[in-house]
């Protein structure tokens, strides 16, 4: 078993710290620390400019091993689904998906999930534990090495788990991609999204993070969001409507709301009432997405005509809605798809 400590386990004043005691000269830190969050190289074998001698001292002192590519699924969109395994042969999987105008990479921050929202492959897993932070890190630096054509411009948090039942990690992770000597990685272009955990969304907000978050919101009426989300019954809407007005007082950023549109459940007229009601007053925009259908699930996704004539009755409220057409359902690489590499026929 490897005992060593992960080179990406550090927050980045940790590491400055540990590799100066091991090499003692501040320049070669920072030639270090930009061959890892510059040249998004791990290796200190292919560290050239640092002496053999001390490459050498840090691979026996750092683990610096990254989660093995067990899959690359390509979808006819572009987008690419990568199948990865940890060191203890969990499974995750992270999106990546390159337009015209940005380079997007969804990540994940938990081996399964425990929330059960009732649309989701990823709920149906179960939780089986959360990422550490040298694995949120890897994820990114996998992604750096795999789509070396594509600069990565965007990061989202919302592969497989819940950030906000991982802050710890989610938290520190975030401030390596964001420090001066880490990825430099800006915080209007990272977003976190969450079912909605009431007190962690007041403990992010206190954090002074920089984030764009999105909520998983997809009804404002109580009773129909607790049917497809159960975190609706500890957390209900009014009280995540306080913890996010409260997060918008302490952010330049205004929310997104994801609605994802299921047929004959949540696209009526009361639906819309509800929705207006719930954000109206609060600085945001509502982003609506097709229900990607997972094979046994009880939801059906409607068709583009019923979209489109939700969408026409949206465009009279007063915050901005967009529609944003799913990447990689083909490859069961969307929103809610994601599953570890568990084939969905397993759940039922």
């Amino acid at each position: 078993m490897n005992n060593k400590s992960h080179i990406l386990s550090y927050s980045i004043d940790e590491l400055k710290e540990k590799l100066l005691c091991i090499c003692k000269k501040p320049f070669v830190v920072k030639q270090i620390l930009r061959w890892i969050f510059v040249n998004h190289t791990i290796d200190f074998a292919l560290m050239s400019n640092i002496s053999k001698e001390l490459r050498e001292r840090l691979s026996d002192e750092f683990d610096y091993s990254l989660p093995s590519i067990i899959d690359v699924k390509v979808s006819k969109d572009k987008s690419k689904k990568i199948l990865l395994k940890l060191h203890d042969e969990s499974l995750i999987e992270m999106v990546f998906m390159p337009s015209d105008k940005k380079n997007t990479l969804c990540i994940s921050s938990q081996v399964g999930c425990s929330r059960q929202c009732t649309f989701c492959a990823t709920g149906r897993l179960g939780l089986k534990r959360d990422l550490k932070q040298e694995e949120l890190l890897a994820q990114v630096l996998i992604a750096y090495g795999c789509f070396k054509d594509c600069s990565i411009t965007n990061i989202v948090l919302m592969g497989m788990g819940e950030p906000l039942d991982n802050l710890e990690n989610v938290m520190s992770f975030l401030k390596v991609m964001q420090a001066e000597d880490g990825f430099r990685f800006s915080g209007r272009r990272t977003t976190l999204s969450t079912c909605g955990i009431v007190p962690k969304i007041y403990e992010l907000a206190d954090s002074s993070i920089k984030m764009k978050l999105a909520v998983s919101l997809n009804s404002a009426i109580d009773e129909k969001r607790s049917l497809i989300m159960p975190v609706n019954e500890m957390y209900p809407l009014s009280e995540l409507k306080a913890a996010l007005l409260s997060f918008r007082k302490k952010t330049n950023y205004r929310i997104t709301f994801e609605y994802v549109m299921i047929d004959d459940f949540n696209m009526g007229s009361e639906d819309i009432k509800a929705l207006t009601k719930f954000c109206g007053d609060i600085s945001c925009k509502v982003n609506l997405i097709k229900w990607n259908e997972v094979p046994s699930l009880p939801w059906k996704s409607p068709s583009d005509k019923k979209v489109e004539a939700f969408i026409e009755k949206l465009q009279k409220l007063p915050f901005a809605i967009t529609y944003r057409k799913s990447r990689g359902v083909d490859i069961a690489g969307a929103c809610g798809q994601l599953a570890g590499g568990v084939k969905y026929e397993v759940f039922f």
